[in-house]
């Protein structure tokens, strides 16, 4: 039982630095503070899932070319199986590789097999041997007590997103019909796509800018404050219910940027 208690907390950390990774190299892509992540909380599970089963499956295994490569292949499945499963829950692709060489279905690409790979390595022979000397100097009654607290709030912070994203497919077809609305009302005809907005926005009257405070309001209003997060988190996130949703998506990304 032990033992389990310890994977839990080591899945919990390389979570927690996996977010942090992520946060980091999203928000210097898009030269803004995103909170990357499917949970609202600081945790990326898939990087605590795949550290967890490296340190339970290789921590006998003292080769590093061996380690590389199975932690490569094994993280690689990880991803997929994980973006194959979420498109199916969710109806949305979360993330696309499409323009990298060397993908598999946009899911999974060498490169990010690669920095898998590298990591394992890292993990199991470098990070996890010290983490382990830390993990054991926590007393037992102090370990229980972070599992059992960790466990809650994974458990509610999971509900909460999933409750919260259910709906996006309906909730982005409301807030289309909306803004098809507004730009009747400033005369001119709209297109969906974060180019499109930036150019008709741009070729709008001064007057007409009041528009888009409302249409920014609408997004507010209209999606809810997981829908909204996702959307902004994940730059690459497309629908696949309709490309029409997808555009919606870049669009609300450019409203939301705008707002800030």
């Amino acid at each position: 039982m032990l033992a389990l208690e310890y994977l839990f907390l080591w899945f919990v950390l390389y979570s927690f630095i996996g977010w942090i990774y992520e946060s980091v190299l999203v928000s210097v892509m898009e030269r803004r503070l995103v909170n990357r992540g499917f949970l609202n909380g600081p945790l990326c599970p898939i990087y605590g899932a795949g550290a967890a089963l490296a340190i339970a499956l290789l921590h006998n295994l003292h080769n590093p070319i061996a380690i590389f490569l199975i932690s490569a292949i094994g993280a690689s499945m990880l991803e997929y199986a994980t973006s194959w499963a979420m498109e199916k829950m969710f109806h949305a692709r979360w993330w696309d590789y499409g323009d990298y060489r060397f993908n598999l279905q946009g899911r999974i690409c060498l490169l990010g097999a690669l920095v898998f790979g590298v990591a394992g390595v890292a993990i199991v022979d470098v990070i996890q041997p010290q983490v382990n000397v830390w993990t054991t100097m926590i007393p037992l009654p102090i370990v229980h007590w972070l599992c059992s607290i960790f466990a809650i709030l994974i458990i509610i912070d999971t509900a909460v997103t999933v409750m919260g994203i259910v709906d996006l497919g309906e909730n982005l077809s409301a807030f289309g019909d909306v803004i098809q609305g507004y730009a009747e009302k400033a005369g001119d005809s709209w297109q969906w796509g974060r180019d499109a907005f930036v150019d008709t926005v741009r070729g709008w009257s001064e007057s007409s800018q009041e528009i888009i405070s409302k249409m920014q309001s609408s997004a507010m209003s209209m999606l809810n404050r997981q829908q909204r997060r996702m959307i902004s988190a994940f730059p690459h996130m497309k629908s696949t219910e309709s490309t029409k949703y997808s555009k919606i998506m870049e669009t609300v990304r450019e409203m939301l940027r705008r707002r800030k």
